[in-house]
């Protein structure tokens, strides 16, 4: 299942910026750097708008807008650790379940989003769309931590030099995590001057521990035969 949401999310990302290849400057569309019509049309279309799920419409975006990526760098790193993450909590969860988890943590993600929306002071923040992956994929990164705190993770670490440190989970996706609370205190809701929906992916990280929580539970209260 992780490889086919992977499958999913490349080829929904080809297909909305397929008209831009046809231009000149369609790598300035792919890296973000110019404006894409067609992506435009795709996020007003298909993202998650806040004022219209408020009033029970277009409620198909809370899904269609999962599927949704601004740009190489977007689909890349969200793809990078759905590709890391993912497969250990489906091997968990199981395929069909995973799945759930995986769509109930982007709704959770687009709840946030949305509360944090209203309790901006900006009159127009109930109309900012929310594009991507990232709510779900928080999402299993919270489940991670939960069912492999002492798992080792791979990262890249800039201190004048570039090293390859193995860092348990608990460390990795705890400092992710914390990077994620402290930026959403500077600004509410969606920053400026990054565009990213901080509280989305605390939203889908608490929902991902919370199933971890529940599955590992769960599995503890088995009867040994």
């Amino acid at each position: 299942m992780t490889r086919i949401l992977l499958i999913i999310n490349i080829v929904v990302f080809i297909v909305v910026l397929l008209p831009e290849f046809a231009s000149s400057n369609w790598i300035f569309a792919l890296l973000g750097l110019s404006e894409s019509p067609s992506l435009d049309r795709a996020v007003i279309n298909y993202g998650m708008i806040p004022y219209f799920i408020l009033r029970g419409q277009r409620l198909y975006t809370l899904l269609t807008s999962m599927f949704l990526h601004a740009d190489i760098w977007h689909i890349g790193g969200n793809m990078l650790f759905l590709y890391v993450f993912g497969d250990n909590v489906e091997d968990t969860f199981g395929h069909v379940r995973f799945l759930a988890f995986y769509l109930v943590a982007g709704l959770a993600a687009d709840l946030a989003f949305i509360g944090t929306q209203l309790l901006s002071s900006d009159p127009t923040a109930l109309l900012i769309p929310t594009i991507g992956a990232s709510g779900a994929i928080a999402g299993v990164l919270g489940a991670y931590l939960i069912l492999y705190p002492r798992a080792r993770i791979l990262t890249l670490i800039f201190i004048g030099w570039v090293f390859i440190i193995p860092l348990p989970a608990i460390l990795f996706l705890g400092f992710w995590f914390v990077y994620q609370l402290v930026y959403s205190m500077l600004a509410l809701g969606v920053e400026a001057a990054t565009g990213i929906a901080y509280w989305a992916h605390i939203g889908g990280f608490i929902a991902g521990i919370l199933f971890g929580l529940v599955w590992r539970g769960r599995k503890r209260k088995q009867p040994l035969y």
